[in-house]
């Protein structure tokens, strides 16, 4: 096996830029555009799905999207200034999907015969649950009890949650880049030929262009093609299906967007509060912690720092739960999780700096005041952002493999142990999600909407199953004798902020904060 020679590797190395390292100021500015762009696709696919059920029409639909790009700004810049401190950015939850349905379909709010009175009301039923919601992320942060959970979480059980968490959302890919083959696939290709053939063509001063701003490049020429089709009529005789997916005008949030407009809270009205719509809330913020911890241990290899430990990660969700709490003031129609999609694209541009996710988070607020110029690039045809999410959760699912470096993979019990986590996290949920399929209900259909909302919401998060089954199974088979096989002497050095000195240069409080909140 001489000829085997690739060790475990505690950070990656084949990255340009990491957390504390920028790039030149032009390239920064590109490449932090390159990321709101890319974040684009979430924040216009939940509202474009749930306002329409709302009784909402466009134009709340471009409200929606603007006040949650804007409250995505300010929660993307508390989390890097005072969070996890990772250059990640906290973007709307499809988490929160199952209860805000649930809500929409309260028979009360069904009752409302004029479909603006019922949009309004029951974005108000939906702030006040996410509110309420949001308390469970911000005390299980706060009070380090999210923290001490994360002291049974190995490599092995967290690389199976980095897996899930990209992959639980493949309905998002090419089912979608199918809805309008003749812009998706072109952008799949166009992304894929750009970033592996083309990677060390190097123009302009040097730098990887068609690597680092493959996105940009791409949507820019796809974008332009879907324009040309659209405008040359050759959506005329189609589908209304085909010409919603494809035509470059079809969103109409152009059209429906103001031209200045500043979010702010309680724009909607005031919340209205349900005990039983709020509990179902809480299982959303239950499962939108636990594939942002995921997601905050992917960001932090792909910035090349440390494995956040365990007070950093109950910090960052405590902030987390801020974010959501600002979800339920504002309005935004659902929650907060950080966005997959750019999480990958921190290795897909090997550059994990924390200052390109800041000044990203600056364009989101900007654009989003700004109505008809963010309006724009919303516009892009959702098929093209499918095809970016192929590459971007695929980036993501493949770095929670490669986490199974740390473990020794030719144990029976960490591939029993693995294979069953990772079969059961994408089985169960296709179970829960196929019966809502085919019933409009989920699985557990009971009398109390709560419960239903609760169990479906848990049980149909492929990360938060993966996890439950693979800590349960990880801290209770052969727990002593199987340590090394694990990871854990490698992963117990990052459960403590002092455990490593470099803990202190990445996960460090600005202004000097440390000294009134000292990491415990």
């Amino acid at each position: 096996m001489g000829d085997i020679n690739h060790p475990p590797k505690e950070q990656m190395q084949d990255l340009d830029y990491c957390i504390d390292s920028n790039p030149p100021l032009d390239q920064t500015i590109l490449l932090a555009f390159q990321n709101y762009i890319v974040i684009l696709g979430t924040s216009v696919m939940i509202p474009s799905f749930l306002v329409p059920l709302m009784g909402g029409t466009d134009g709340d639909k471009a409200r929606v999207i603007q006040t949650l790009l804007f409250v995505a700004g300010i929660k993307t810049l508390l989390q890097t200034l005072f969070g996890t401190r990772l250059p990640v950015i906290v973007g709307g939850s499809y988490s929160f999907v199952v209860p805000v349905l649930s809500i929409i379909g309260d028979p009360k709010l069904q009752r409302i015969p004029d479909s603006n009175e019922r949009f309004i009301q029951t974005m108000r039923a939906i702030q006040g649950a996410i509110i309420i919601g949001s308390s469970l992320q911000i005390v299980l942060g706060y009070s380090q009890l999210w923290g001490i959970f994360s002291r049974f979480f190995s490599p092995l059980s967290m690389s199976v949650v980095m897996c899930l968490v990209g992959l639980e959302l493949l309905e998002h890919g090419f089912p979608k880049v199918g809805e309008c083959v003749e812009i998706g696939v072109p952008m799949l290709l166009t992304l894929v030929g750009l970033y592996l053939y083309l990677k060390h063509i190097k123009t302009w001063r040097e730098i990887p262009l068609f690597e680092r701003f493959s996105i940009l490049i791409s949507i820019s020429l796809i974008w332009a093609y879907a324009f040309l089709l659209t405008i040359v009529g050759a959506y005329k005789h189609v589908s209304h299906e085909t010409k919603l997916h494809c035509r470059t005008d079809s969103s109409h949030l152009l059209s429906s967007s103001p031209w200045i407009k500043i979010p702010y809270p309680l724009e909607w009205g005031p919340p209205t509060f349900n005990a039983g719509h709020a509990f179902a809330m809480m299982a959303a913020a239950i499962v939108s912690q636990i594939e942002s911890t995921g997601a905050y241990i992917a960001a932090s290899r792909f910035a090349m720092a440390t494995p956040p430990p365990a007070y950093v990660l109950s910090r960052g969700i405590g902030w987390q739960g801020i974010g959501v709490l600002l979800d339920g003031l504002f309005g935004t129609g659902t929650g907060s999780t950080v966005s997959i999609e750019n999480v990958g694209l921190l290795g897909l541009s090997r550059v994990g700096s924390r200052r390109v996710i800041q000044i990203s988070a600056g364009f989101m607020i900007f654009f989003s005041v700004l109505g008809k110029f963010g309006a724009l690039f919303a516009s892009i045809p959702l098929p093209i952002f499918a095809a970016i999410h192929c590459v971007l959760f695929g980036l993501m699912t493949s770095l929670g493999l490669s986490f199974l470096q740390f473990t020794n993979m030719n144990k029976m019990r960490n591939l029993v142990i693995t294979g069953l986590s990772l079969f059961l996290g994408l089985s169960i949920p296709y179970y829960f999600n196929q019966t809502w399929t085919t019933s409009e209900h989920g699985l557990v259909n009971t009398r109390a909407s709560w419960f239903n909302a609760f169990l479906n919401t848990i049980f149909s998060s492929a990360p938060t199953v993966a996890l439950l089954v693979a800590v349960l199974l990880d801290n209770t088979v052969d727990v002593e004798t199987s340590k090394k096989d694990r990871g854990m002497p490698w992963w117990e050095k990052f459960r403590n902020f002092k455990g490593d000195a470099r803990n202190e240069e990445f996960y460090t409080l600005p202004f000097n904060l440390n000294r009134l909140f000292p990491p415990t």
